[in-house]
Parts: structure tokens; sequence; C-alpha cells
């Protein structure tokens, strides 16, 4: 199975893109703006306005600018958004997703057919506005932990259609992907073990973990990525420095990651030393209310991973203007 988190951003979009899901998202965008296909009738008919005020045989250009500092992704969205609005505009690019950039700078220029350019004006501002925001946010959380080793992750608190390019805006701000969805990697969360015994704990965390491990196993005959099989990992979910114990003393019970959930920095540093000491190589992951002013005490526990759904749920789109010249 791809590890997404090796992957360069040029290569991280197309697998993400080859899951279908970025060109359903266009064409339920394209559809909200231009209204739903009817036989006979081409997309781009769908702006009126475009339509009645803009000879076909009119060329133009616009380009992206932004108006505002930031960190920029989605730019390697807009192919496959012009290819799915059908227009015959051209992209040309002029920064590339992982940059940061300043005020007023360039990103690209659209040229074309102008009443085309217009009709997938705002589809396109708001997809890299969001994602630009995502990247932007993320790359905030990235500065706070200059220096030290901790791996700042997203979650599955993304937009509802999004999640694959949110994931990817995240990559291009200098953090990294937990699991995609339910699908591809085992999270038994709070929820699943309520009501255990720490002293049970450690022995139905391994029973579940081996289970889809073995589901996992026979449903990789081949391909590539999560729908293949395979798990890109199994983690558990603890809120006690008890529950931590009883995993470490069976020896991680078969865990890749334990997740450490709304602890203090103070039980991060206790639960650090207990992995420490135990001898496990577990890794340990810190999530729960983490915020820019927090996280760089929360890493500097010694924990290896930190997990921050405000990456995504929390992000403000940035400014962009797409600029008729």
């Amino acid at each position: 199975m791809t590890d997404l988190n090796t992957l360069t951003l040029p290569d991280l979009y197309t697998d993400l893109a080859r899951t279908g899901f970025v060109r359903r998202l266009l064409e339920l965008a394209r559809d909200e703006d231009l209204g739903l296909p009817r036989p006979g009738r081409k997309p781009l008919d769908g702006d009126v306005t475009s339509a009645a005020g803009i000879e076909p045989s009119v060329a133009g250009a616009a380009d992206l600018a932004v108006r505002q500092q930031g960190t920029i992704a989605g730019l390697a969205i807009i192919p496959d958004l012009l290819e799915v609005f059908g227009t015959a505009a051209r992209w040309t690019p002029h920064a590339e997703d992982g940059e940061r950039v300043a005020a007023a700078t360039c990103l690209g220029r659209l040229d074309g057919p102008l009443a085309e350019i217009l009709s997938v004006e705002r589809t396109l501002l708001n997809i890299v506005a969001r994602l630009s925001g995502v990247a932007t946010r993320t790359a905030e959380f990235v500065a706070k932990l200059d220096g030290l080793p901790t791996r700042l992750l997203d979650t599955r608190k993304t937009t509802p259609g999004m999640r694959v390019l949110e994931k990817y805006a995240v990559r291009c701000g200098g953090g990294f992907c937990h699991r995609i969805g339910l699908h591809d990697a085992l999270l038994i969360k709070d929820n699943h073990i309520a009501g255990i015994p720490p002293d049970r704990l450690a022995a139905v965390v391994h029973a579940a973990i081996n289970r889809a491990r073995e589901a996992a196993a026979k449903n990789s005959s081949g391909g590539e990525g999560a729908e293949s099989g395979g798990l890109r990992f199994a983690e558990v979910e603890v809120d006690s420095l008890d529950q931590l114990r009883a995993l470490l003393a069976s020896g991680g019970a078969g865990a890749d990651i334990i997740l450490l959930d709304n602890m203090s920095a103070a039980m991060l540093r206790e639960a650090v030393r207990l992995r420490n000491e135990s001898g496990n190589n577990v890794l340990l992951e810190a999530s729960g209310g983490v915020r820019l002013d927090t996280v760089r005490a929360l890493a500097e526990t010694g924990v290896d991973r930190i997990s921050v759904g405000g990456l995504t749920h929390q992000a403000v789109s940035i400014d962009l203007g797409l600029d008729v010249v």
C-alpha cells in the first residue's frame, strides 16, 4: 500500500485523484453553478450571464492573484477542473502548490474564450482559496514545531466531499496525512472500548488488531491503495495512563501507535517516560484540543505525533481573485 507521506506533492495529488473523489466533487460543483445536465445542452450553456453578454468568439485572459500572504494549495486541481467544465481555456501556472507567497502574487493565468473563463471563475476560486486556507493554517502549526522531530497530522474532521483535497492541502502546508477514512487504517477509539477495564484492555485490543490484519491480508490481492486491502497502521486511543500501562505491559497489544487523548503536557511527559522505560517502539500520538499556542509545549513532551482537527475544520479561506487582463 502506498505511503501517502512519502510521495511528492504531484504524485500525492495523482494518487488521491485516482480515487475518483476529485472528479465527483468537480462535477457536483459544476452542476451547482451551471445547472444539471440536459440532453442537447453543453455544460457551459448554463452560465446565462456570460452567454447573454459575451460573444463566444471573444478571447481573453485572467490572472489568478492572491490578496494576502499564505501557503498555496489547489493549483494541481485546475487542469482537471477545466476538463470537467468542458472549457477550451488554458491554464499556465506561475507558482506551485506548497509555495509560500506574498500578497499580490500572480499564481497563474487562464486564457481562452472569455465567457468560458468567467464560467469557471467561482468554482476555481472557491477550491483554491479553501485549500490554500488549510495549507496556510497547517504551515502556521508546522512553524511552531521548528527544530522538533514531532510530526503534525490531520484528522477526519474534514469538509464532506473534500477530504482527499483537504488532506492534500495539509501536505502542501508541511503537515502529514493520518488515515484517509475508516477503510485504510485501524483506529480503536474510546467508544469502541468503552466499559472495558484496563486489565482486559490489552487482550481485547490485540484480538481486534489481529482480526483486522487478517481481513486486510485476505483483501490485498493486488492493485494499489487502500481499496485493494492492507492496513496503513493499527492504532488505539487511550484517555488514561492506566490504559497506557496495560497496553505497554503487553508489548503494545499489536498496535503501531497509541493515541493519547486530551492529556495534559504533564501526562504526556509521563506517557513518554512509561513508553521509553517499557522498551516498546510503539509511537505515541497526542490529540484533543490542540491549539496554535499549545502545540509546541505538547511536542516538547517527546510525543512522536500530534494530530490536529483544527488544521481543516478551523481553517479560513485565503483571499484570491481572478482578474481579467
